[in-house]
């Protein structure tokens, strides 16, 4: 199956195709073409286009290659005390993976994670039923081609590290995935949250029940393929002893990616949580001038002329307590304890920093404290990131710097819009390119519709309507002149007979429509495969749309897309 590889563009661009490079990988023809646009005013895009002001808030770039030298330089300078144990965290990820499925590879890359001077690469998502949105399988892939990336340039073992985040509590984030119906209608099949305490998702338990309500759905709504019988079974397979969200979806994950030595870590591993303590009391002991730090970033992101992704509340420990009632955002009160905003629980200083040592495992981080506790427990070379991320971390400096540590390289996610054969056959047969079709689709297939107007229904009616007002002006003049209490009257005759032809013209235009249905469909269908639901179809999606439609084969063949240190958006055709 001949495949077509298109680089990045923005949003809302001109676009200019040029041939950059033509080779091939295995029997694939590979087509690399780039896609010019207006540069976009998100903190996101203008870090890629290595803005300086954008960069400096990060110290670093993934397209300057002294960057990552000197990121692996102050790695190999840091203190035993600045980070986790490389053999207490290697044997973590050992235990946890044990309930996957092993491959060869995963056993070197544990292996090459607790040799010294090993480096990591690591990206992170919840958890999403069935391995959820597409864009986590494109961040996964990121983080394997990001850590080959590395390796050939530094000339030492690069690991590449899955984080799932399964300390998140929203459950309702995780617990379900899109798929489109042999109707072409989009189905979101959903996994029901227990009742209870909304706990992590990682605590969250589930019964074999509920994991079989939500295959047959799936199996439902899925349209039937060779590969659908298939795919539920390995599904399946991963949850007949009723496992959570969390390690069902790094079961899939390590089927998908572990053939590439990718590990994976769940952050509310009780294993792991052993090893964090020491950085938990960092954060408890400094608390204040954590937040001091993160309020000195936000001004800096604000002074560049952007909003805040993640605004911080004044008081936040940003920290969470893993409690009987759920999981537990605290805040500092005015006496010194750490509680939450219902005060379920009130903590002193000393509590704290004794469950540091004795249960570190009731402990967790926020968004803002995760990428500094990722810093301590794995060597972090460089972190994949989406746009939203990378706005977010732009706060961040201060505080990594409040710590006595710099940031990772930050490389951006790769994004792709996947154009199937028969979606690229219809965008030919209505001259319609990808762009237009991503952004300008609506514009572009009224006027479609219009050129089939060979009435000029349009015309016609706006010219009745004109010289109907022409001709009746003079009349509601008279009446008036006659009798003013006529003039109201005139007018809403006016109106009712204006009106009138509006409807006329309405139903005229349903007719044309009607005479071209199912053109009008296949844009639809073009619409759906592209922006369903009018969102970017990589965050709509589940990668098992694509699975059941074209097999395993179509996940390996990603192994062939060009590496893009700097991310962004390709179109891929095939």
């Amino acid at each position: 199956m001949a495949t077509k590889f298109l680089t990045s563009f923005a949003p809302l661009c001109t676009i200019n195709h040029d041939i950059l490079q033509l080779w091939k990988r295995g029997n694939v023809p590979v087509i690399v073409n780039t896609l010019q646009g207006p540069v976009s005013p998100t903190l996101s895009e203008r870090y890629r286009e290595q803005d300086e002001a954008v960069v400096a808030l990060f110290g670093k770039h993934p397209l300057q290659k002294e960057d990552w030298h000197a990121r692996a330089d102050e790695l190999d300078r840091r203190s035993s005390s600045s980070q986790a144990d490389r053999t207490a965290l290697a044997e973590a990820l050992r235990s946890f993976q044990s309930g996957m499925n092993e491959h060869p590879a995963v056993s070197r890359s544990l292996e090459r994670l607790a040799e010294p001077g090993s480096l990591v690469v690591v990206g992170g998502q919840q958890a999403g039923l069935f391995g959820g949105a597409l864009l986590i399988f494109y961040k996964a892939m990121t983080v394997v081609q990001t850590a080959r990336h590395a390796e050939k340039l530094l000339g030492r073992p690069v690991v590449p590290v899955f984080w799932i985040a399964g300390e998140d509590h929203d459950f309702d984030e995780a617990n379900h995935v899109n798929v489109q119906t042999q109707a072409g209608e989009l189905r979101r099949v959903r996994l029901e949250r227990p009742d209870g305490s909304r706990l992590a998702v990682s605590r969250t338990r589930l019964s074999p029940e509920a994991w079989e309500a939500a295959l047959q759905e799936l199996e439902t709504e899925l349209p039937d393929s060779e590969f659908k019988p298939a795919l539920i079974d390995r599904l399946r397979s991963h949850v007949t002893d009723a496992p959570t969200l969390s390690l069902a979806f790094a079961r899939l994950l390590s089927e998908w990616f572990g053939p590439e030595g990718m590990l994976l870590l769940d952050a509310d591993d009780a294993g792991l949580r052993a090893l964090e303590g020491p950085m938990f009391r960092e954060l408890i002991e400094r608390n204040d001038k954590l937040e001091e730090a993160l309020k000195a970033g936000e001004k800096k992101v604000a002074s560049l002329g952007f909003s805040l992704q993640a605004e911080t509340a004044f008081g936040s420990a940003n920290l969470f307590l893993h409690h009987d009632s759920g999981r537990l955002l605290l805040h500092k009160e005015p006496n010194g304890n750490f509680a939450d905003r219902r005060r379920s629980v009130s903590l002193c200083r000393d509590d704290m920093l004794s469950l540091t040592e004795d249960s570190p495992e009731r402990l967790s981080t926020n968004a803002l404290t995760r990428p500094l506790m990722q810093d301590y427990v794995l060597p972090v070379l460089a972190a994949v990131l989406g746009p939203a991320e990378l706005a977010y971390w732009g706060i961040l400096g201060p505080a990594f710097a409040e710590f006595g540590l710099e940031m990772p390289l930050l490389v951006p996610r790769q994004s792709f819009v996947y154009v199937e054969t028969g979606i690229a056959r219809q965008l030919d047969k209505f001259a319609l390119t990808p762009e237009e079709a991503l952004w300008n689709w609506e514009r572009r297939k009224e006027q479609w519709l219009a050129s089939q107007d060979e009435w000029r229904l349009e015309e016609k009616f706006r010219n009745a309507k004109e010289q109907f007002l022409a001709i009746y002006r003079p009349v509601m003049e008279t009446v008036a002149a006659l009798q003013p209490g006529l003039a109201k009257l005139s007018e809403s005759n006016r109106d009712k007979i204006v009106e009138q032809i509006s409807f006329l013209e309405n139903r005229s235009m349903d007719a044309l429509a009607k005479q071209h249905e199912a053109s009008l469909r296949q844009w639809d269908r073009i619409r759906t495969a592209l922006m369903p639901g009018s969102k970017p179809q990589e965050r709509v999606f589940g990668t098992i749309h694509f699975w059941n439609r074209y097999g395993p084969e179509w996940l390996t063949r990603w192994a062939e897309v060009p590496y893009e240190p700097n991310g962004g958006f390709r179109l891929i055709e095939g």
